[in-house]
């Protein structure tokens, strides 16, 4: 049986997008039974999850004596395993690999950024000074990514864990209408929450969250 790590919980602001959500989607949309190990914040840096995790982050995955972190390394894992997420031919797969990690390398850390500047800096004068600025280079990537996708419904000729990736990070920018607004990649992020794996995931890691609300001081 698959293990994904997982935390406990986290703040509002964080629920939804913690990037355990990515491996259970994968494994929702592989058809694949898995069950989680949650973490506090008590065991983030023991030396036994460090030896699983550097970072003391999450996910980690465990699949009979292989364990992984990294979402998108594990969700390719997973890829690899079933043809719902990736086709079989190898031409195929060098595909979905080239936008998967365009959705790692290309479009997560201007998403990030921005998010970053929004979420957790808005008031420090560097990043009022710095925002205008991230906000542009965050839509001209954007604007690349809705380029390719006008016409289409997905990256390639179905959906793929590429899909799956690109979703989750354009998600990350759900505090704000940049996504949402475009004609393509609004509906495109629709698309991809609308999947019922998707649903499942994410109903999954919100129940966890809730069933471990820290009691009011």
């Amino acid at each position: 049986m698959i293990t994904l790590y997982a935390f406990k919980w986290v703040p509002d602001f964080a629920q939804g997008l913690v990037r355990d959500l990515r491996v259970r989607w994968a494994l929702e949309e592989a058809g694949l039974p898995y069950t989680t190990k949650l973490l506090g914040p008590e065991d983030q840096n023991t030396p036994e999850y460090r030896d699983l995790q550097p970072w003391g982050q999450v996910p980690v995955m465990e699949d009979d004596g292989l364990a992984l972190f990294e979402s998108a390394a594990i969700v390719q894992y997973i890829a690899d395993k079933s043809q719902a997420l990736s086709p079989p031919d190898p031409a195929g797969r060098a595909k979905v690999a080239q936008w998967l990690f365009a959705a790692m390398n290309s479009v997560e850390p201007h998403v990030a950024n921005l998010a970053t500047i929004d979420l957790f800096c808005a008031d420090q004068d560097w990043a009022k000074a710095r925002r205008p600025d991230q906000e542009a280079f965050t839509r001209q990537t954007l604007a690349a990514l809705s380029k390719r996708l006008d016409g289409r419904a997905w990256l390639e000729d179905r959906f793929t864990a590429a899909d799956l990736l690109m979703v989750t990070v354009l998600r990350i920018l759900r505090h704000t209408d940049i996504v949402t607004a475009d004609p393509v990649l609004g509906p495109y992020l629709a698309r991809g929450e609308k999947r019922p794996a998707f649903q499942r995931a994410l109903a999954a890691q919100l129940a966890t969250f809730r069933e471990n609300t820290p009691a009011a001081a």
